[in-house]
């Protein structure tokens, strides 16, 4: 049968393990410069050693971004990923990388190290590999800040975007995420003496509580949209009147006309204590990843499991948001939760099932030489033979 790849089976298992655990065991922080070149020196090294050929290196500082693109032809098929953390330095110590009972520990190792190796593992065992980008980002866990733009550009004119984070719970694939948008509200006061003359202030602390109303009120748990006060500040001492104060405000939603009807509510608020002024800066960061921008790769993704024997995969909506989102914003189809199967992102619990590593793998690198043969120019399967 023609595949246009390999099934990764137990024999594989060795070397991709050996890969995640060198990528876990170097710690990479979003936010530590030396750390993020010492990860992408890593993933450079593991990539150019699993695909044959050497990454063009964009990024900067601490946030390192590495792409391998194969063929001459225009970009059929995206895999996408971050070596980024959120653990410290010195996280190994209490949490040291480990394999025991089936299952692997360590930071990051869920979020997202062993997805990049699958990544690799699955991109060598296609017979054919003209059309396909393989983008690992340095920033992903801080909103992607100096990624995003790459990714879209990366995403633009592909047939698929396939995202290797981890899985939803029992490993079903994310075929939809909510959308994230993030606010400061400030508000502008006036000081004075607490004691003295409190009737000359005007009290930014008291203007953020009627905010805080306000904003809470602006979800709709019908449509399953979130917006939450989160982190709130004001004043300067115990007897002063406080001049001014701010709000955070993580917004969710999971649809696009949400997150504009949510944007222009939260710029439509006014003051309510006399006097005083707000000032509303942010907004949208990341578009939801909708299930119509899944819906036909998650299909393909389950005939394909049926025809290779593997467990049918089943789909999930998600609160967390991904890069995925952006691509999946851009309109270009996008199917995430392909990588590890586990869970505790962030969380000391943070673990990867080892016995589903070989089957994911196989599945993703199946996807690809699908989307690639349906894709060709000529019509045609770009593989004749299986890889060896």
């Amino acid at each position: 049968m023609e595949t246009g790849f390999r099934r990764l089976t137990a024999e594989a298992l060795p070397l991709i393990l050996a890969d995640i655990e060198e990528l876990v065991q170097c710690e990479s922080p979003s936010l530590d410069r030396d750390a993020g070149i010492r990860s992408a020196d890593v993933v450079a090294r593991i990539g150019e050693l699993r695909l044959g050929s050497r990454p063009e290196r964009l990024g900067v500082g601490a946030h390192q971004h590495l792409r391998w693109r194969f063929g001459n032809g225009p970009g059929r098929v995206l895999v996408l990923g971050h070596h980024d953390t959120v653990w410290p330095l010195g996280s190994l110590e209490a949490h040291p990388f480990s394999v025991l009972d089936g299952i692997i520990r360590g930071p990051g190792c869920f979020d997202m190290k062993t997805g990049v190796a699958m990544a690799f593992h699955a991109v060598a065992a296609l017979a054919e590999t003209d059309g396909v980008t393989v983008l690992i980002t340095g920033d992903e866990e801080l909103g992607s800040p100096s990624s995003r733009a790459l990714i879209e550009d990366e995403a633009r004119g592909c047939d698929a975007v396939f995202v290797l984070e981890g899985s939803a719970d029992g490993g079903a694939l994310k075929t939809a995420r909510k959308g994230v948008s993030i606010y400061q509200l400030h508000a502008i006061g006036l000081a004075a003496h607490a004691g003295l003359e409190p009737e000359a202030g005007i009290n930014a602390a008291v203007e953020l509580a009627h905010q805080v109303i306000a904003i809470a009120a602006l979800g709709d748990d019908r449509l399953g949209t979130s917006v939450t006060p989160t982190m709130l500040a004001a004043g300067t001492t115990t007897n002063t009147v406080p001049a001014l104060g701010s709000i955070a405000v993580d917004v969710r939603m999971w649809n696009a006309s949400e997150q504009q009807r949510v944007d222009a509510d939260i710029r439509a608020l006014g003051p309510v204590v006399e006097g005083s002024r707000i000032e509303v800066s942010g907004g949208p960061n990341r578009p939801p990843l909708e299930e119509t921008a899944s819906a036909g790769l998650f299909h393909r993704a389950v005939a394909i499991a049926d025809d290779l024997g593997l467990p049918a995969p089943r789909p999930a909506a998600v609160g967390g948001a991904s890069d995925g989102n952006f691509t999946a914003g851009l309109g270009v189809p996008t199917l995430d939760g392909l990588g590890a199967v586990g869970g505790g992102a962030h969380a000391d619990h943070e673990h990867v099932v080892v016995g589903e590593i070989c089957d994911r793998t196989t599945l993703l690198a199946a996807l690809m030489a699908d989307v690639l043969r349906e894709s060709h120019p000529s019509g045609t399967a770009l593989a004749t033979e299986v890889a060896p």
